[in-house]
Parts: structure tokens; C-alpha cells; sequence
């Protein structure tokens, strides 16, 4: 039950107006697709306390981070510069356009 109401929260920000000189990752990044893929990741990233259940340790929040940087930290996930196993495994199946709506969804969460 708790997904549904992290899920209804997260499509109530899908209307909300990019902030103030915040420029998107990509140019046709697709806020909605972004949701649609994001479904997964609050397993982890939705945890009220951002602490995952096993092992215990701290998420960080993505809602409302920069797409930049979401953008990046993605990218960096995906070539390995960035070690993390899970976070690797769940980038390798990720265009480049679905990491920019990816990142156009959750720079928009508040």
C-alpha cells in the first residue's frame, strides 16, 4: 500500500513547471517516460529515511536533485566509473534518452 501512495505523490509533481532557469538534461526529455521508468527505483530511493532494509544503508534522495546531475550520476553508473553493483546492473539497460527522462521526472519531485 505504501508504493501506491509514493507512486501518487511522485504523479502529482509530473504537472509541475520545471524550476526557474533549470534547463532539461535533453532536449525532448519526456518527464513521463521518466515516471513510467522509475518505477523500480523506489525500492530503494522511496524509503522514507532513505535507508534500505538490507543491507541497512543510507539511499540518497533523488527527488528534486539537478537533472545534471542525475544525468551524470547515471552515465557514470553505466561505464563504471561510478561503482555501485545494484545501481550498475539497474543503468545497463538504459538509452541515453531514457536516462534524460529519467532525470526529467525526478528533478521535478519535490
Amino acid at each position: 500500500m505504501r508504493l501506491l501512495t509514493i507512486a501518487a505523490a511522485l504523479a502529482l509533481t509530473l504537472a509541475a513547471a520545471p524550476a526557474a532557469g533549470q534547463e532539461p538534461a535533453h532536449a525532448s526529455a519526456s518527464a513521463q517516460n521518466g515516471y513510467e521508468l522509475t518505477y523500480t527505483c523506489q525500492g530503494c530511493h522511496g524509503i522514507d529515511g532513505y535507508k534500505n532494509a538490507y543491507p541497512n544503508y543510507h539511499v540518497p534522495k533523488l527527488g528534486g536533485q539537478s537533472a545534471d546531475y542525475l544525468v551524470n550520476a547515471l552515465t557514470a553508473y553505466q561505464n563504471g566509473t561510478r561503482s555501485h553493483p545494484t545501481m550498475r546492473a539497474q543503468s545497463q539497460g538504459f538509452s541515453d534518452q531514457d536516462i534524460a527522462d529519467i532525470a526529467a521526472f525526478l528533478s521535478n519531485v519535490k
